[in-house]
């Protein structure tokens, strides 16, 4: 199988893009990304487009957005197809991309995912991302996932013993990162004091999905992401200027869709498989990686996804946090970019956007006070559903 990699990187603002349709962003990601690879006037280059997006017909009013991609920036006569995995729908349009080089159908290929959420209401992009669940056993009766994020923490908190002060120190550490960030939504960093232990916490904090409050979830995003894939062997790689990271493993994983048909709630076995997969493609363990991007949508899964990619055992997470392993400078970063819950959560960009750290972590070019310390690896962890379809990526700088 041929080795892939990133030769090139773009993205824009998260946040409240919706002076832009959909294909403008997706149009500025993978411009971006052209001139960052060197081949923006080369870009024939590229043979093969591949979108992630969930909501485009339901949320943008547009479909076909992969081909209307491709003409927007001038590609034709490139393929073009869109990948629709939930919120999982970037890492799986990255991994339809390293198929089609690994399987030698070409040689260079441009992934971008993006989405447009805040053209509705945020009641409007909740029931948007609700559809997702079960429509007679789930949804029909007002689940949402905010709901579910807020039982799981429930459950963890329950069984761990996990405190809200624990809970607010992960959402502290992904703040700072992402006020250093210049892509994120929120830009903003925050005190214990402010979210959990002063006279006002419970106005500035409130309760959004109880025990979840406003500062354990993430915001509603607009946004997009690009990568340039190219195979390793191919003769092009001499037209790109950076120097490329490696796709070292990448795998994925399906559970149950209904969530109380699992035997455990609080074992993400799709979180687990897909890791093990990407660790044996990559010939990885837990401990050789670096840092990691975890999807922290509600930041209770970035302890337990930490945990099922086998980072930490089970319930013991928090004492990581604590510890400070997780912060910039530990031992292991978690989140540098400030995850889904600072950066921001644009559905079919955040597993590309993800892979874009991985990328910028590994070439030494994140911002002052967010850069990871001589990371060799990283790995990003996309969840769909609540859990029921999981992509996980490992970079490497060989």
């Amino acid at each position: 199988m041929r080795t892939v990699q990133i030769v090139g990187i773009g993205h824009t603002m998260f946040g409240n893009l919706s002076e832009y349709d959909l294909v403008d962003i997706m149009s500025f990601a993978s411009l971006n990304a052209l001139e960052d690879a060197g081949i923006l006037d080369k870009r024939d280059l590229v043979e093969q487009v591949i979108v992630g997006n969930m909501g485009a017909g339901m949320l943008s009013h547009q479909s076909g957005i992969a081909s209307s991609l491709v003409s927007r920036i001038k590609m034709e006569p490139a393929m073009a197809e869109l990948v629709e995995n939930g919120p999982a729908s970037g890492a799986s349009a990255v991994k339809m991309g390293y198929a089609v080089i690994a399987g030698g159908l070409a040689d260079v290929v441009l992934v971008t995912g993006g989405e447009l959420m805040r053209d509705v209401t945020g009641w409007e992009a909740t029931d948007f991302v609700a559809s997702l669940l079960h429509p007679e056993a789930e949804y029909r009766y007002g689940l949402s996932l905010p709901a579910f994020g807020g039982m799981f923490t429930r459950m963890y908190m329950e069984r761990y013993g996990l405190t809200e002060k624990e809970l607010a120190m992960v959402a502290v550490k992904d703040h700072e990162n992402g006020n250093k960030n210049p892509f994120a939504h929120v830009k903003l960093s925050c005190t214990m004091e402010a979210i959990n232990e002063g006279p006002h916490a419970s106005v500035v904090n409130p309760f959004i999905a109880e025990p979840l409050r406003l500062y354990g979830m993430c915001p509603v995003s607009d946004g997009a992401a690009s990568l340039i894939l190219c195979a390793a062997d191919s003769s092009k790689m001499k037209y790109f200027k950076k120097e490329p990271v490696t796709i070292a493993g990448i795998g994925s994983a399906t559970d149950t869709h209904c969530v109380h048909n699992r035997k455990d709630p609080l074992i993400l076995d799709a979180v687990r498989i897909s890791a093990e997969r990407s660790y044996k493609m990559a010939g990885l363990k837990p401990d050789d990686i670096s840092f990691a991007e975890l999807h922290d949508a509600f930041i209770i899964l970035e302890l337990a996804i930490s945990e099922e990619v086998g980072f930490f055992k089970r319930g013991k997470a928090r004492e990581a946090v604590v510890k400070g392993i997780t912060n910039i400078n530990g031992s292991l970063p978690i989140n540098p970019s400030g995850g889904l819950k600072s950066k921001g959560h644009p559905l079919g960009a955040t597993g590309v956007s993800q892979i874009f750290e991985l990328v910028k972590q590994l070439r030494g070019e994140a911002e002052k006070g967010r850069q990871v310390k001589n990371p060799k690896t990283g790995m990003a962890v996309n969840f769909g559903g609540f859990g029921n379809n999981v992509v996980t990526t490992i970079c490497t700088k060989e």
